[in-house]
């Protein structure tokens, strides 16, 4: 009879242990979803679009703990521009002097750890990978109802995106490309 007992109680602490442990992997809906980047220089700005090709976050009670987004770098396109001026720009980010999508069609994000500010508000640490260089990036992420937001900057010289840099080459003077772009981006589950 403990006999029993013992082992009724041993498998409900293992059944409750996995329950309060499981993992629920929530996949983005990359068709609602976005990713916007601007990109600043010294006479203006530009600013586009990145398609996503998959994504999910890990969630453990309700609550972020991972997760992993592909963008599609091929889809890269401008949104402040028009006629020849939208395809220059675009087939020159495109090129080696920019993201080298032929080489590198995809950009990654890894979330490797995740802090709870309360009220839906989470602080992220990632690998991001821009043309196979890996790099942490940090950044602050909202979650409400099934959409999450967030607002990241990026040193893009850190992966060997150097056209135009001031950090790089002298005397570039108003042809002068800001090293850091922005990506807004606006995730739904």
């Amino acid at each position: 009879m403990k006999k029993n007992l013992l082992k009724g109680a041993a498998a409900t602490v293992i059944v409750l242990t996995t329950l309060a442990f499981t993992t629920l992997k929530k996949e983005i809906n990359i068709k609602e979803s976005s990713v916007t980047w601007i990109g600043k220089k010294v006479t203006g700005s530009h600013t586009g679009t990145i398609q996503l090709k998959s994504g999910f976050f890990n969630m453990e009670d309700e609550k972020l703990v991972g997760g992993e987004f592909v963008m599609d770098m091929t889809s890269i396109s401008t949104t402040d521009l028009s006629g020849e001026n939208k395809q220059k720009l675009e087939g020159h980010l495109k090129s080696e002097d920019f993201f080298g999508v032929e080489k590198h069609p995809t950009a990654k994000l890894v979330i490797t750890s995740v802090a709870s500010k309360g009220n839906g508000s989470y602080g992220v640490v990632g690998n991001l990978t821009i043309k196979n260089i890996t790099k942490p990036v940090t950044f602050d992420l909202e979650i409400n109802d099934k959409v999450a937001n967030a607002k990241l900057s990026i040193d893009r010289t850190k992966y060997d995106v150097r056209y135009g840099s001031g950090s790089f080459f002298d005397n570039l003077g108003d042809k002068t490309i800001y090293d850091n772009f922005d990506l807004e981006v606006n995730l739904k589950f």
